[in-house]
């Protein structure tokens, strides 16, 4: 009798998992979770599954070596920094991620953050429950249409921050490698121009080896004193302690997190603290309709692979050849 297909669900960010359970019984594949997310465990309960599934939890070479008959790897996400893409491409597997599936919600979620920021709604909230009702307790306010906000990183979500931003009022300039307004009309500008001349800073670009701590004490140093940071892309892009030190010293007037480094992170550091910090837990992709999307989409690639077809949105497409 030939075994059932198995499917390893790493790690997720919902309560169940029926969506990914219905979708891959399509297959006749069952869905499979293991103990928990350290390496050992993932190591032993890859070893008979055909297909993996993962959310946040490390997917190195040994997990992936460890499951001989390994198909696809589907990232329910956007990043792909917790994936050895390079091991899985060497064994000829398709890793695929979901790459659009929360633009709108982490677009607004900077956007509230920055909001946040500007008209120093956390502050006034924190000052005002702790029973100071006081309008002055704050920096000076400015009118949006005064400041700046640069953008690191300019694919779909940066694209989608700069048209909510202008619809604001905001300035806005973007820094990018490729240095591509993708026919928006925001002006591009080098990294070093958009440090030093921008209001508030927004980071939306991949984690990689060279982006790791894109900014730290040395960045930090360059900003336009009493500028804002926000970050809702990935942790390890800013060096925390850095940004500590540089609140500390007033070059950096508020900074706001959705993302850390590692996740989850330590509270009781003094940075969360602080209350010119805004952290939220990881939340900016979150809403009903993106949640069903991911889950639907990331699942439907573990199909198409144990079916027999190519995945859709495979992100080392040189697995099928010079022609993929």
């Amino acid at each position: 009798m030939t075994s059932p297909l198995r499917v390893l669900l790493t790690d997720r960010a919902w309560p169940d998992n029926l969506i990914e359970r219905d979708i891959l019984a399509q297959a006749g594949a069952e869905v499979v979770e293991p103990a928990d997310t350290s390496e050992a465990a993932l190591v032993a309960a890859a070893a008979d599954c055909d297909a993996l599934g993962t959310c946040w939890a490390a997917v190195p070479a040994t997990v992936i070596d460890a499951a001989p008959r390994l198909r696809c790897i589907s990232r329910f996400g956007i990043g792909l920094d917790n994936i050895d893409v390079a091991r899985a491409t060497e064994r000829g597997i398709p890793v695929t991620n979901v790459p659009d599936y929360c633009v709108d919600e982490v677009a607004d979620h900077t956007i509230a953050l920055l909001l946040a920021i500007t008209r120093q709604v956390a502050w006034y909230h924190h000052q005002t429950k702790r029973g100071l009702y006081e309008r002055q307790s704050g920096r000076a306010l400015r009118r949006l249409s005064t400041l700046t906000l640069g953008l690191i990183g300019f694919g779909r979500t940066g694209q989608a921050v700069y048209q909510r931003a202008r619809a604001l009022g905001f300035q806005v300039q973007a820094s990018s490698r490729s240095g591509d307004s993708a026919g928006t009309g925001c002006p591009m500008v080098s990294l070093d121009r958009l440090l030093s001349t921008s209001d508030c800073i927004s980071l939306h670009l991949p984690l990689t080896e060279e982006s790791r701590h894109l900014l730290g004490a040395e960045q930090f140093a360059t900003l336009k004193e009493g500028a804002a940071v926000i970050n809702t892309a990935r942790g390890g892009l800013i060096d925390h302690q850095a940004l500590y030190s540089a609140i500390q010293s007033h070059q950096v007037s508020a900074a706001a997190l959705d993302v850390f480094d590692p996740e989850p992170p330590d509270l009781s550091e003094p940075l969360f603290a602080d209350e010119r910090v805004i952290a939220t837990p990881h939340a900016a992709f979150l809403s009903q309709e993106s949640l069903l999307d991911l889950r639907t989409r990331a699942s439907v690639h573990l199909l198409q692979a144990l079916q027999g077809h190519r995945p859709d949105q495979v992100v080392n497409p040189s697995i099928y050849g010079p022609s993929a």
